[in-house]
């Protein structure tokens, strides 16, 4: 029996999961909403929940959104999951706080002085964050297909690229695809994708 875990992206829920029941008529669909936000507290929360579904099916297949891609990749799952599909996924996480603290125009001094920043666009830039990634590249070696809007905001394309390209992941773009895939239109490429892949 396999189970399809679904883990969202920021200002999400584990109610989205219910899309994914149709795409996966002979799986069960499970989200999980994560309780932390730190990468990693909430790596750890997801290994813990696929190690308790490993127990009760023989495969997990991992479905995540955004940031929630990105905190999967922490929770060290090689050998648990059987495979994962990447929606917008975060994957260098350093640079996209880097690139807010220059949208947000706060220096590396001043965010290590004050620890954390709250900026206008609504995301706290956090010193501890940024030094955990970076000393702690991401390492994943579960087999993934990746899904991409052209217009993400939040990754650049080369950055996606180099991402699928060092992991071997399958990257498919959609041209004109946004970071959140929610028009009609985007949500039937996701489908199509999905069904296909």
């Amino acid at each position: 029996m396999t189970v399809i875990l679904y883990i969202h992206g920021k200002g999400g829920s584990a109610a989205e999961a219910d899309h994914y029941k149709a795409l996966f008529p002979d799986a069960e669909v499970v989200g999980l909403d994560y309780k932390t936000s730190a990468p990693w507290e909430t790596g750890k929360e997801i290994r813990a929940f696929v190690e308790k579904l490993k127990t009760q099916y023989d495969n997990v297949i991992l479905v995540a959104n955004s940031i929630g891609a990105f905190f999967s990749m922490n929770g060290n799952l090689d050998g648990l999951v059987q495979k994962a599909y990447f929606i917008s996924p975060i994957v260098n996480m350093e640079r996209l706080i880097e690139d807010m603290m220059m949208w947000a125009n706060v220096t590396e001094a001043e965010l290590e002085a004050k620890g954390v920043i709250s900026t206008e666009f609504g995301e706290d830039l956090s010193w501890e964050c940024l030094s955990y990634v970076r000393s702690h590249p991401i390492s994943w070696n579960v087999p993934t297909k990746i899904l991409y809007g052209s217009e993400d905001k939040l990754t650049s394309r080369e950055t996606m690229e180099k991402f699928a390209e060092k992991h071997k992941a399958g990257l498919t773009v959609m041209e004109k695809g946004e970071h959140w895939f929610h028009t009609e239109e985007q949500m039937k490429f996701l489908d199509d994708w999905m069904r296909t892949h």
